[in-house]
């Protein structure tokens, strides 16, 4: 009998062992509701620390110019960041981590979240909610200089500098804890022109897009390459085709899927190449590629200045163009930057309290062609706030005579800027401006205010590749 209590015993414990056997570290269903475990350190941590943005923790880490000055930053107090899952391995296009953004719509940053654990997407799915107890974990780069800032676990150092790798089994668990809230995610919508290195990890969307027509028949992974797999795609914005490559990884459960011959809309998460030399878009899963409409036609030059005939830090005097002061003594200047010329206005040390500068372009013939698009590029540089008191504007107008500034009615435009979180000089695209409704003569005019006594205000702004196309 004895034996036979023994035997019973050590049978219930084997079977119990057994069946938590069955469930794999990261083997998670998306839950409902959290575990006690979970719930009560996410609590805690609600309690007894501070909430930081994704811009306040990406802005720990300090990328030098200097690959050997670079080191991973440990976070030695109580702090967390939330964010909305971005990312997913479900198709296998991912590999050990996952990225999070600030907002499920209209994001303005991501991390990227490197875990020793595989499948996350069963734990993380995309738009749950996240928060990571920083305290003890360290914010940097997988690799120098790559530029894709990422929390880990721990650190390592060899030639080139210190490096952030995996969070392991128990500071996930510990450290890596999901609210009950999954949102739904509304994709950035955005042009192949606009991606900056500011969207890394947002989930984006591109409309009017195709595969490159020489890839016709070719699957979203060459058998010949060993890891990764660059797919041209392009859009048609304006009188050119603007290009961007997609990556396909080789463990990717589609890589041998034929790529759509047609045009669409794409949904991914913009991505950086192994060494960070490129900005690529990576799938969550092909079934975000949605493309069943007619390949697009380009449209024809109706009007273009790039302003290559700059002299540097001269008053604009391309012709055609009207170069004026509303408020101060400041005019527009022609900037030469890394053999690049741009239209510049700057409030900088002018001593005017307050700058207001206008760029107005030649008159168009609106009545020539029909489905005008208007687009243009944009840098800042020394730009510390965003403000209405320090920022750039576009306008049309049908009036203006050519002289009197003030008294045209001028329409102002929806159009894309960058902001003082974007790199000096990074020119990006406005996007499509519809021109199409204005007939007889329009002009297009840049308008900056600035201040050249409070230094908050005296950012400078950039201008390059005006265009206009139509058919």
């Amino acid at each position: 009998m004895k034996t036979n209590k023994i035997f019973t015993l050590f049978t219930i414990i084997a079977m119990s062992f057994a069946v938590t056997s069955c469930v794999q570290d990261d083997d998670f269903t998306v839950p409902s509701s959290l575990g006690d475990e979970e719930n009560a350190l996410l609590q805690t941590l609600l309690g007894n620390a501070t909430e930081n943005t994704i811009a306040q923790v990406k802005a720990m880490y300090l990328i030098e110019s200097d690959p050997g000055d670079n080191a991973a930053v440990l976070i030695d107090t109580d702090i967390y960041v939330k964010g909305y899952v971005s990312s997913s391995d479900q198709t296998g296009n991912y590999f050990k981590e996952f990225y999070i953004q600030d907002s499920p719509s209209n994001p303005t940053g991501a991390l990227k979240i490197a875990i020793n654990q595989v499948d996350t997407y069963n734990q993380f799915n995309i738009g749950r909610e996240v928060y990571i107890n920083l305290n003890g974990l360290y914010v940097g780069e997988e690799r120098i200089e790559n530029g894709v800032i990422t929390i880990g676990g721990d650190s390592e150092t060899d030639d080139f500098g210190t490096t952030v790798v995996r969070l392991n089994e128990n500071q996930i668990r510990q450290q890596v804890l999901r609210s009950p809230l999954t949102e739904l995610m509304t994709p950035l919508v955005v042009s192949f022109s606009q991606i900056t290195n500011s969207h890394v990890g947002l989930l984006v969307s591109i409309e009017n897009v195709e595969f490159a027509a020489n890839l016709a028949g070719e699957n979203y992974f060459d058998p010949t390459e060993t890891f990764d797999t660059q797919r041209t795609l392009q859009s048609c914005e304006g009188a050119t085709y603007t290009e961007f490559n997609l990556e396909t990884s080789s463990f990717a459960n589609f890589k041998n899927d034929p790529l759509p011959i047609d045009n669409g809309t794409i949904t991914a998460v913009v991505s950086k190449t192994f060494d960070g030399s490129q900005l690529i878009l990576a799938l969550n899963s092909p079934d975000d590629v949605i493309m069943n409409n007619e390949r697009c036609t380009l449209l024809t030059p109706i009007f273009f200045e790039d302003f290559q005939d700059a002299q540097d830090n001269s008053n604009l005097d391309t012709p055609g163009w009207v170069n004026f002061a509303e408020e101060g003594g400041e005019l527009w200047t022609e900037q030469l930057f890394s053999g690049i010329g741009t239209a510049e206005f700057s409030s900088f040390s002018t001593g005017d309290s307050s700058n207001i500068g206008w760029l107005i372009s030649p008159g168009i013939d609106m009545d020539a062609q029909s489905n005008e698009i208007l687009s243009f590029k944009t840098a800042q540089h020394h730009l510390d706030v965003d403000s209405d008191d320090n920022g750039i504007k576009v306008f049309v107008s049908t009036d203006f005579d050519g002289s009197d500034v003030v008294g045209a009615t001028w329409e102002e435009q929806t159009a894309s800027f960058p902001n003082s979180d974007n790199a000096w000089y990074d020119l990006i695209g406005s996007g499509p401006i519809d021109l199409s409704s204005y007939t007889g003569t329009l002009y297009v005019a840049f308008r900056v205010t600035g201040s050249g006594t409070d230094s908050d205000l005296d950012g400078a702004f950039q201008i390059d590749d005006v265009a206009i196309v139509g058919n």
